[in-house]
C-alpha cells in the first residue's frame, strides 16, 4: 500500500477497496453488517441515546492523546453522562490528500484499543478523501448509540437548594496540554491531556447512588461555561468555590502567565456530577476507588431555584459571575 493518501483511495476503486480492508477492517473487525450499506442492529431496550460529534483537533498527536482515542472517548463520555450504556459507534473520515499513511493506521489503532476499552464496537463508517489543502489533514466524525435502561430516572429538574456540586478530578489539563503541544507561545509543560473513556467509572456510580440530577462532560469552554448552560437551562443558581477547585500547579502557572482561568479551560476525560448532598461522599468514594477519578471533589452547591446563575466565590470571600466566553479562548481544541 502507498505511504501516503491519494485521490485514488477515495475513488470507490482498488485502492479504495484495499485502504478499507487493510486499515478499517483490519483494526475495527469485520462482521455480517458490513455486506450492507448500513449496520443492521438489534437494541433491547424501549430507549435509546443517540449523539454525534466532529473532531479536528490541532495537532492530532499530542501528549496523552491524539484524534482517534479523542473520538471514541468523546462520543462514549456523551451517551454515558446521559446515563446510557454506550453500545454502537459509527466512524466517517475526511482525509486529505498526501496524509501519511502510518499516521492513519496509528489512529484508526488508537480508535480500536479505546473502543475496545470502553466495551463499544464500531459498526458502519465512510472515508472520503479531498485535494491537498481542502482538509487540515484528517476530520473524522462519530455517531454514538446507547441503551438506557427503563429504570434509569436522571431528573435535573429535582436539582435542589443544597445539591452538591462534584467534578471527577483535574481541571484545564487537556486545554494546556494542547497549548503546549502546538508550541505557539513558547510554553512547555508536562500536562499530559486527560482524554479519557469515563462510561466504567459513571455506570459504578449510577448502580449504587440514586440523588444524581444530571451529569455532563466539560469539554469546549470548560467547567464554567458547561455549568452556566445547566444553570439556563433549567433556572438554578449555583455557586463554586475556588479554593475547592482542582488544578494541577504547572496549569495553574500557565493560566497564571497567559492570562486564562482553568475553569474556562477544555477537558476531554472529566465529568460533572450534580447530587444530593446526603450521597455526595459516597459519590466521591466510587470516584476515587478509578485512577481518573482520584482526584474528585465537592467544588459547590446549588444555592437557588430561580435566576439561571453562576457564581464563583474567591478567597477573598467575594463573589463574582461566571457567564460564557465571548471570544475564542483555543480554537481547534477538540
Amino acid at each position: 500500500m502507498n505511504d501516503k493518501i491519494s485521490l485514488a483511495h477515495g475513488d470507490g476503486g482498488e485502492l479504495a477497496h484495499r485502504l478499507i480492508q487493510d486499515v478499517f477492517v483490519k483494526a475495527f473487525g469485520h462482521n455480517e453488517q458490513a455486506k450492507f450499506d448500513s449496520a443492521l442492529l438489534v437494541l433491547h431496550s424501549n430507549r435509546i441515546a443517540v449523539t454525534t460529534d466532529s473532531f479536528t483537533i490541532n495537532p492530532l498527536f499530542y501528549p496523552g492523546g491524539d484524534i482517534g482515542k479523542l473520538a471514541i472517548a468523546g462520543t462514549v463520555n456523551d451517551l454515558a453522562v446521559s446515563g446510557a450504556t454506550p453500545k454502537y459507534l459509527t466512524a466517517g473520515f475526511i482525509i486529505e490528500e498526501g496524509f501519511s499513511m502510518s499516521d492513519l493506521k496509528k489512529i484508526v489503532d488508537s480508535m480500536a484499543g479505546e473502543a475496545k476499552k470502553a466495551g463499544v464496537s464500531i459498526v458502519t463508517g465512510d472515508t472520503k478523501v479531498v485535494e491537498r489543502g481542502n482538509a487540515d489533514g484528517i476530520f473524522i466524525n462519530t455517531t454514538g448509540i446507547g441503551l438506557i435502561d427503563d429504570e434509569m430516572s436522571l431528573d435535573p429538574n429535582k436539582m435542589q437548594v443544597g445539591d452538591s456540586i462534584i467534578i471527577g478530578g483535574t481541571i484545564g489539563d487537556h486545554g494546556v496540554a494542547i497549548l503546549s503541544a502546538r508550541g505557539e507561545l513558547g510554553i512547555q509543560t508536562n500536562v499530559k491531556s486527560d482524554c479519557s473513556i469515563l462510561n466504567h467509572m459513571i455506570d459504578d456510580v449510577l448502580r449504587t447512588v440514586k440523588s444524581v440530577r444530571i451529569m455532563r462532560d466539560p469539554t469546549r469552554g470548560g467547567l464554567a461555561t458547561t455549568l452556566v448552560e445547566i444553570c439556563d437551562d433549567f433556572n438554578v443558581t449555583m455557586e463554586l468555590y475556588e479554593t475547592a477547585l482542582p488544578i494541577r500547579q504547572e496549569v495553574e502557572g500557565v493560566c497564571d502567565l497567559l492570562g486564562y482561568e482553568a475553569f474556562y479551560l477544555a477537558n476531554e476525560g472529566k465529568v460533572i456530577f450534580i447530587v444530593g448532598q446526603e450521597e455526595e461522599e459516597k459519590v466521591l468514594s466510587i470516584l476515587r476507588q478509578h485512577e481518573i477519578g482520584k482526584e474528585a471533589s465537592v467544588i459547590g452547591k446549588v444555592v437557588g431555584k430561580d435566576k439561571g446563575r453562576l457564581y464563583l466565590k474567591t478567597p477573598l470571600g467575594t463573589t463574582r459571575r461566571l457567564d460564557r466566553l465571548s471570544g475564542i479562548l483555543l480554537p481547534r481544541i477538540c
